[in-house]
């Protein structure tokens, strides 16, 4: 991850370490500290899951690393987040990556960043907009495409989003595309005909090319914090999800949700979104998140 995590999360880092440093710095690990940190904990959105076992193993790991509860919270983190590594086909072309999630997560931003990202490796990209109910978006995706020098596909409104995703597919095997990453209408999961049609987009793609797509992505608002779960779990139903992306990272104190989801819904955190940049989708790595989150990297910094 970008040198600069500890900054980009720092709303999210003080409302968790920042606090829980002025406790300790006070009141060491009395009962009376540890039921303030169990605040500081919840209102970070880690879950009560994550909290129970932070509780019960901080104040002895704490001890035994000589008052250093930074590095003892960074431990307990990592070893209670059990984050499932992606397993996608890797070395299939094209690779086809359809992108989910409900309006206003930031999806369509999210697949320009990721098309960013592939190019920066040498492959060549096909964006395709399967949201044909808003014109805005088709044209949204244009002017992404761009900005970053990629190929798209789009329709006139009203379309079938399935004909385009098949479209999309056949032209990635054709012309010998690395990456075909389909948008599609952002929707509330509660919305069943909407969710079955992108049950249709998902099989489509399949029929366009066996073993596609090869990953579904779902993006989630981290602003919005594990109240996300519900979106999420919505989404699961409606189609085999093989990973998160969680955005807006920098603007939320809430970023321990990350952890919380990761664990409760049992995916992958691909990505994470931490600015408004192209280069601002970063890979997820535990180990570089949780330091961050933690303050460990302005320690070591």
């Amino acid at each position: 991850m970008g040198l600069d995590l500890g900054r980009r999360l720092r709303k999210s880092r003080e409302a968790l370490s920042g606090r829980l440093g002025a406790l300790f710095g006070a009141n060491g690990l009395d009962e009376e500290a540890m039921e303030e940190a169990e605040a500081i904990l919840l209102g970070g959105d880690l879950g009560w899951d994550l909290t129970e076992k932070i509780l019960d193993e901080l104040p002895r790991r704490t001890r035994r690393l000589a008052g250093d509860w930074r590095t003892a919270l960074s431990s307990i983190l990592k070893e209670s987040v059990l984050v499932k590594t992606s397993s996608w086909t890797e070395g299939v072309r094209p690779e086809v990556i359809v992108v989910v999630g409900v309006n206003g997560a930031g999806k369509t931003t999210t697949i320009a960043r990721l098309a960013t990202m592939y190019q920066s490796r040498k492959s060549r990209v096909l964006l395709a907009c399967a949201d044909t109910f808003r014109a805005a978006a088709a044209e949204q995706l244009q002017v992404w495409a761009e900005r970053t020098g990629t190929a798209v596909i789009t329709q006139m409104p009203g379309s079938d989003p399935g004909a385009v995703a098949y479209d999309a597919v056949k032209r990635g095997l054709s012309r010998d595309y690395d990456a075909v990453i389909i948008d599609t209408a952002g929707r509330l999961p509660n919305k069943k005909g909407l969710m079955a049609e992108l049950s249709k987009v998902y099989r489509v793609c399949g029929k366009a090319m066996e073993s596609a797509p090869h990953r579904v992505l779902l993006v989630l608002d981290g602003t919005v914090g594990q109240n996300a779960k519900a979106q999420a779990e919505q989404f699961m139903d409606a189609l085999p999800i093989t990973g998160l992306v969680v955005t807006k990272l920098d603007g939320t104190a809430k970023g321990g949700s990350v952890l919380a989801m990761a664990s409760q819904l049992d995916l992958p955190v691909d990505y994470i979104g931490v600015g408004e940049s192209g280069e601002d989708l970063l890979e997820f790595d535990l180990d570089d998140f949780v330091d961050a989150l933690v303050g460990l990297r302005e320690l070591k910094s």
